[in-house]
């Protein structure tokens, strides 16, 4: 609950500026449509331009360590050595890896391929193959302030049926990221991510989402991608979101490994594809954050 501000107190959001000048007449537009039946964001989840600023900061370090994960990764390597590529770049350029003891999970980074939907734990065990897909999913603290996002990468020559699913699987990222615009709906996006995925033949994973990030690992938002247009929470200027769809060659459905209670594999055997962004809602649409 928060206190209610007079027109001439300062505004909640660090700025100094009074609140009538600053996010009164925000603040009532959101009152207006929560009045409508939507769900609203809190003050919690919208960032002030400190906050922005030192989640960019974190961002550029992990948009770094997964265009060198890029530059080296290969077949014939193990996953144990992305992971401790991760570790380096990350610690070398100032920052922590974010997964790292996080819940527990014991790696800095996810490492997840082939029929891996998620959270696939890195291993010298695990040898990359000519023909595999993977997803290598990287997330940064620097100052308090976190980034998330993944890639895929195929190595070597992948099959058609592969590469087309990693392509579609990056095309719903933005097709999703096209939808996002202040006083939107999370719905609008989700509703678009899930459109083109079933267009192209393929199913969305429904139990595991996006969420917001900044300043927690996991915030909210939940992001949902089995959603439609109008529904879910309402998008305004501040809030800071990733877009991760997990887009599955098969059918939905999903497990978790039982040996590591963390791995996710789709139910079929078939394989799987995810990108992530983290982004930003602006005042006329969005910018991303990290990728």
């Amino acid at each position: 609950m928060h206190i209610k501000l007079g027109r001439n107190d300062k505004c909640w959001c660090g700025s100094g500026r009074k609140y009538k000048q600053c996010h009164q007449a925000f603040d009532d537009k959101i009152a207006r449509i929560a009045d409508q039946g939507h769900a609203v964001p809190v003050r919690e989840m919208i960032k002030n331009t400190h906050q922005i600023a030192g989640i960019r900061e974190s961002a550029k370090i992990n948009i770094a360590v997964l265009d060198y994960i890029e530059e080296h990764i290969h077949a014939g390597m193990c996953t144990e050595e992305i992971d401790q590529m991760v570790y380096d770049r990350t610690t070398k350029m100032g920052g922590k890896p974010a997964p790292l003891h996080y819940d527990g999970y014991p790696k800095s980074v996810c490492t997840s391929v082939n029929d891996q939907v998620c959270h696939g734990i890195p291993s010298k065990d695990v040898i990359l193959k000519e023909g595999d897909i993977v997803n290598v999913d990287a997330s940064t603290i620097l100052n308090g302030y976190f980034s998330d996002s993944s890639r895929m990468f195929c190595i070597g020559e992948v099959s058609p049926e592969k590469k087309k699913l990693v392509e579609v699987a990056r095309e719903c990222v933005y097709r999703g990221l096209e939808e996002v615009k202040p006083w939107g709906f999370l719905g609008d996006m989700g509703q678009a991510v899930h459109d083109h995925a079933y267009a192209n033949g393929y199913t969305v994973v429904r139990e595991i989402g996006g969420h917001g990030v900044g300043l927690e690992f996991h915030e909210d938002p939940w992001v949902n991608y089995n959603s439609r247009r109008g529904e879910e929470m309402l998008m305004v200027p501040g809030m800071i979101f990733t877009i991760e769809p997990m887009i599955n060659m098969g059918r939905a459905e999903i497990y978790v490994y039982e040996d590591n209670d963390w791995t996710v594999y789709t139910e079929d055997g078939k394989p799987s594809a995810q990108w992530e962004i983290t982004v930003l809602v602006t005042d006329d649409g969005a910018e991303i954050l990290s990728y």
